[in-house]
């Protein structure tokens, strides 16, 4: 059994770590923590886990924390910094939920989030753990930068384009929309229900902390920078995303379709769906799954990709869960096995 303990188990990320987690067949929940809920009890503040979950929430001990096999970090960004070169040291190993470790330009990542990195040293090591681009490397790692939740669906969706190098990569366009629980928990007037429902709104044109990330990902493939332009949108609803991907074609391809099918096959969280889909982000709702679909609207130059996910799920936790599967050398789908919940 993987002990396991998560940093920060009150947000909507920790909870669905949780649910995960809980119902996992080879993990042992050690400890959560919540300085704000200390002394509580898990299934008390989450009712769905009465029967699962007899955990009280607890303030950080690093002691307790050191004797766990594996960490999640399920926090705001800036607090796993401070925390994992101690975890690593005494030989645990760290899966970041947040985006501490995820951009390797440290002064890149200072100006986006604001504030002085703790830990330089050891952003160099960190495995970005897209497992459909990095599985390997993630085998072997000691600290794992989870994606977000919008690279994850936006690389998804351009990788197979970008690998065969069939696109013009200096007019790629991500133009995505999410559900509010990509907000977080928090009280924030911009996603109370009176403020969303009904409505639909662009946010971050200026520029989102998720651009730099996508930027770095699709580059590295790419082998060079990648001008993507990332446009962010709020959609009414608590779960999902949908990216609507666009690339012009720099080469002709024989099939998109089966460009598609063929980059995927052995990929048991992407569904390439068939030709002229379209997928809906209730198909992927509760699942670690991403569907895609790929069009070529009016047989011309354009290429348009059809990426959802679900933002809690492939987008986070579930994705956390399958770096862990890796790393630990299970079967990569073990405690994933959730059908996506319609209607």
């Amino acid at each position: 059994m993987i002990k396991v303990g998560i940093v920060g188990g009150t947000g909507y990320t920790g909870v669905e770590l949780l649910r995960l987690l809980a119902a996992h067949p080879q993990v042992e929940l050690k400890v959560i923590t919540s300085r704000s809920e200390e002394g509580v009890a898990v299934a008390d503040m989450f009712p769905n886990l009465r029967g699962r979950v007899d955990l009280r929430f607890s303030v950080p001990d690093q002691a307790a924390l050191e004797a766990c096999d594996l960490v999640f970090f399920a926090t705001p960004n800036g607090t796993a910094m401070k925390m994992v070169p101690a975890l690593l040291e005494a030989g645990v190993k760290v899966i970041d939920l947040a985006a501490d470790f995820r951009i390797q330009d440290i002064p890149l990542w200072e100006k986006w989030y604001g504030m002085p990195h703790a830990c330089p040293e050891v952003v160099a090591e960190a495995v970005y753990g897209l497992p459909e681009l990095n599985r390997e490397a993630i085998k072997g790692a000691r600290l794992i930068a989870n994606p977000g939740c919008y690279p994850t669906a936006v690389t998804l969706g351009l990788l197979p384009l970008v690998e065969a190098g069939l696109v013009d990569l200096d007019h790629l366009i991500a133009d995505c929309k999410s559900g509010v629980s990509g907000a977080g928990r928090g009280a924030n007037v911009g996603t109370l229900f009176s403020e969303v429902d009904g409505s639909f709104k662009a946010y971050g044109v200026a520029g989102h902390r998720h651009m730099p990330e996508i930027r770095q990902i699709i580059g590295g493939v790419a082998g060079k920078a990648v001008p993507l332009t990332f446009i962010p949108h709020l959609l009414p609803m608590i779960r999902g995303i949908h990216a609507t991907l666009y690339a012009d074609l720099a080469n002709e391809p024989e099939s998109l379709q089966a460009l598609y099918e063929q980059r995927y096959a052995n990929e048991p969280f992407v569904d390439v769906m068939p030709a002229g889909s379209h997928p809906e982000t209730r198909f992927v709702r509760g699942g670690n799954t991403c569907r895609i679909a790929v069009h070529r609207p009016q047989g011309e130059g354009r290429v348009v990709v059809l990426s959802v996910i679900d933002n809690l799920v492939k987008g986070a936790a579930g994705q956390a869960v399958q770096n862990m599967n890796i790393l630990f050398g299970l079967e990569e789908t073990l405690g994933l096995d959730q059908i996506p919940v319609m209607p």
